[in-house]
């Protein structure tokens, strides 16, 4: 009988009245966290406030601004001010200033008719140079994968061309394409590697491709040695080849990888500078055959920094957009391939 009134009051207590002040003393200790981990946070949130969203702020502040300049209906120069879109009408529109305050069509030669023509450019070079290295990556990665005599020192070796820094892999490959340089004696041509207008821009992929295909090999082999061997040896049990193995293990248990390493090029090659600036001057042609959108920003800041800071504003909100769709793809493939790789698991 003592034994019953005993345990009854403390089964009531642990059941019914014991779960609250639990969950109360979780949801305390939740909060204290979550408050302790925002103060962390703040100091990083200040700074990249001060670093990034200032700049950025003013550039877009700026854009909206006239450059100093000669007046075209008095002659007199004048300090600018406000220029509501007119800016963004030259970049978009090619819009350039008239006579007696009127608008004309940007002649050839003026930075504002380049501007369609460089995003031709710089979404050519992208999109050419990611497919090209995002192969060629991938087929180096599944070589270094595997397990052969001198894998490290193959390793070591393939990442030469993407620690040359870019100026030394722009000059190197300057002087292959130069009109007696490598390029030419080994297909038996004069082609004008640096002039042509379609010669040039192929020269600035394959120099572009030779030197990034590592840095897309080691993203992709880090995520190859992610995938167990477990699954390659259920899927050669269950009979399939390599080609299948190929495409139904590796692949989707790649793909959350590959898409990062492709995320990071993409964005990497829109802001592409200083490798058609070296190797080309930007030029070929009639002049802009290789000038991208970051090389249109330094050529127009030498004549005005408003108007510069609207080309760069229009460039930022392009890169941006892309990135998003990216990451918004991205994260939808990785959800998806970790709910099959659960499904499976189940199975």
């Amino acid at each position: 009988m003592s034994t019953s009134n005993v345990v009854a009051p403390s089964s009531t207590q642990t059941g019914a009245g014991g779960k609250k002040p639990v969950r109360a003393g979780v949801k305390q200790n939740r909060r204290q966290q979550s408050r302790w981990a925002l103060y962390l946070i703040i100091p990083t949130l200040v700074l990249l406030a001060i670093v990034i969203g200032y700049p950025v702020v003013q550039a877009i502040v700026m854009s909206f601004q006239k450059d100093a300049g000669l007046d075209p209906a008095t002659g007199l120069f004048v300090q600018g001010g406000f220029a509501g879109f007119e800016n963004y009408a030259h970049w978009l529109f090619q819009q350039c200033a008239g006579p007696n305050g009127t608008t004309i069509s940007c002649p050839p030669g003026n930075l504002g008719s380049a501007f369609w023509s460089s995003v031709f450019v710089t979404f050519f070079f992208t999109v050419t140079t990611v497919i090209l290295e995002t192969l060629l990556g991938l087929w180096f990665a599944l070589i270094m994968n595997r397990a052969f005599r001198g894998r490290g020192f193959v390793r070591a070796a393939i990442l030469i061309p993407w620690a040359i820094p870019t100026a030394v892999t722009a000059k190197l490959w300057f002087f292959i394409f130069s009109v007696a340089g490598v390029a030419n004696a080994l297909i038996g041509a004069r082609i004008l590697w640096t002039s042509d207008e379609w010669a040039s821009r192929f020269a600035v992929i394959i120099a572009d491709t030779w030197k990034t295909t590592p840095f897309m090999a080691l993203l992709i082999l880090a995520g190859l040695q992610l995938i167990p061997e477990d699954v390659y040896e259920a899927a050669k049990m269950d009979g399939a080849s390599t080609w299948q193995r190929f495409w139904r293990v590796t692949m989707p248990l790649l793909k959350p990888a590959l898409m990062v390493a492709i995320l990071f090029r993409v964005l990497d090659a829109l802001r592409i500078y200083d490798l058609p600036q070296i190797l080309t001057g930007g030029g070929g042609g009639t002049g802009h055959a290789t000038t991208t959108l970051s090389i249109l920003v330094v050529d127009q800041i030498r004549q005005g920094f408003n108007s510069a800071a609207a080309l760069s504003t229009i460039t930022f909100i392009i890169i941006f957009l892309i990135a998003f769709i990216f990451v918004r793809i991205l994260g939808t493939n990785v959800v998806r391939t970790q709910e099959d790789q659960q499904k499976g698991a189940k199975r």
